[in-house]
């Protein structure tokens, strides 16, 4: 599918100053309903559970408690439809501009904060999930498929701060068993808030930080994130994620069963 938006030399020069950029469509109001039937259906068929690729973010994923910020690793792995969207193509097209050429599609997950008690998603850097021995050159694209705003868990971020360093992190609440991580420390009071229309965008790197409120509205927030870069390289200076070590997660206990590794 071919691409039908550009960004401004205004808009490429704000995300690289910034580290995010909001923008009102990246797709019709017809795929947005489309893409809204898909996400409800794989979220009700627990799409991916057995194999570690969909548990609860913010809580420890027992069986049979109810998840209060389910996400999908994914999920066009279970509806390959996915694969072909005018969001992906356009998306793809604005990663170019903003990271290279070279840019292409690493990934994708999906994020539902459940009407009334959706938790939220604390402050973070995502590069702080990866592996600490490659430098990266990537960006997530933040797709809501309904209105996101301060009542349902719009994005906020905190402008510059993609030219931190990896700062330290622990899993939520201290808690091993949630996979899920927060910074340490955090000063929030230059945060800015992005609210955006059904079929947005957000756009950020991996070292920007980045927080959503939870859901206090009556119906789910749904965002789709797809994720784009060049390739990794290694680095001459080591860095330890400590956190990533020290969680026991229920969702990693199914990926290690299902590869055989348990």
């Amino acid at each position: 599918m071919q691409s039908t938006i550009k960004l401004t030399d205004a808009q490429i020069a704000f995300y690289h100053r910034e580290g995010y950029l909001a923008i009102d469509a990246i797709t019709t109001p017809k795929e947005v309903a489309w893409l809204r039937e898909i996400y409800d259906r794989l979220f009700a068929q627990r799409a991916g559970r057995e194999e570690g690729n969909q548990f609860d973010l913010a809580g420890a994923d027992e069986e049979g408690a109810e998840a209060s910020l389910p996400q999908i690793l994914l999920p066009v792995k279970y509806a390959p439809e996915l694969a072909n969207t005018l969001c992906r193509a356009n998306t793809l097209a604005i990663a170019k501009q903003l990271l290279g050429p070279e840019a292409e599609y690493h990934g994708e997950h999906a994020i539902l904060k459940p009407a009334f008690h959706g938790a939220e998603t604390p402050w973070h850097q995502d590069e702080a999930y990866w592996d600490p021995d490659l430098e990266y050159n990537e960006l997530s694209a933040w797709i809501p498929l309904q209105e996101a705003n301060l009542e349902n868990g719009c994005m906020h971020f905190i402008p510059g701060s993609h030219q931190l360093e990896v700062t330290p992190h622990h899993s939520i609440n201290h808690d091993p068993r949630i996979h899920g991580l927060e910074i340490d420390e955090i000063d929030a009071a230059k945060a800015v808030a992005c609210p955006l229309p059904p079929g947005g965008a957000t756009f950020h790197g991996p070292r920007t930080l980045h927080y959503t409120p939870p859901n206090r509205s009556a119906i789910p927030r749904r965002a789709y994130i797809l994720g784009f870069g060049t390739p990794a390289k290694k680095r001459t200076t080591p860095r330890d994620f400590y956190w990533n070590r020290q969680k026991q997660t229920a969702r990693e206990e199914r990926a290690q069963r299902i590869q055989g590794k348990i």
